[in-house]
């Protein structure tokens, strides 16, 4: 696997810029991509559910199929090495037991754990509603997204997260089922062409508030 080309997390995050404008020859293995994908999962779901998938578009095919759902950014679709379409998997909980399961094995959870979590948490989404569920579903699905950006930004590339495109044409443009994968955003990725621009930050004392 590639290893990290910055491990200084305070250039990580102030260095991060939203950059549109890509280096076209440069691509990212599957090795590489599926590392990052990997370090992204990292991040915390609600009851560990783990609902994000992601489509990475980095063909030539998927690109001209992706481009007219994306009209308003086409530099970033042209450019980058790919770009990932973030779902959330409406039906997550079907993946419930194999993850306790493999907590289990791995030695992370006793089994009285799992036996007491398992139907516990099968109850909850049960009687959850669509509404709710992707409520909490897209704070896992921005939690996932910003991790990634981050990583990428370990690895050595910039991302640009995108939420202008036609969402309700991509699942089906991508041979998904639109009624269980439900998109969050796009996100590009590869080796940043230029600088990109600074941008400006409200300060703490406007947007927190000690009690």
């Amino acid at each position: 696997m590639t290893t990290h080309t910055q491990n200084d997390f305070n250039e990580i995050i102030t260095g991060r810029r939203s950059i549109r404008n890509y280096d076209p020859t440069v691509k990212i293995s599957r090795e590489e991509m599926t590392q990052i994908l990997e370090e992204a999962s990292l991040a915390p779901s609600s009851v560990n559910l783990q609902p994000w998938r992601f489509v990475v578009i980095d063909s030539k095919e998927g690109k001209e199929t992706l481009a007219p759902l994306a009209k308003f950014n086409q530099r970033q679709v042209a450019s980058s090495a790919a770009m990932i379409a973030v779902f959330v998997d409406m039906k997550s909980e079907e993946y419930l037991e194999r993850i306790y399961n493999t907590a289990v094995e791995k030695g992370f959870m006793p089994a009285e754990v799992r036996d007491q979590q398992v139907p516990a948490i099968a109850g909850l989404v049960e009687i959850m509603t669509p509404e709710q569920k992707k409520e909490m579903f897209l704070i896992d699905a921005g939690l996932v997204s910003m991790q990634l950006m981050l990583v990428a930004r370990a690895h050595g590339y910039d991302t640009n997260p995108i939420g202008g495109y036609e969402k309700d044409q991509i699942a089906e443009a991508f041979d998904m089922d639109k009624d269980r994968f439900y998109p969050v955003m796009l996100i590009s990725i590869g080796k940043a062409a230029d600088q990109g621009y600074q941008s400006v930050r409200l300060p703490v004392d406007v947007i927190a508030q000690w009690k």
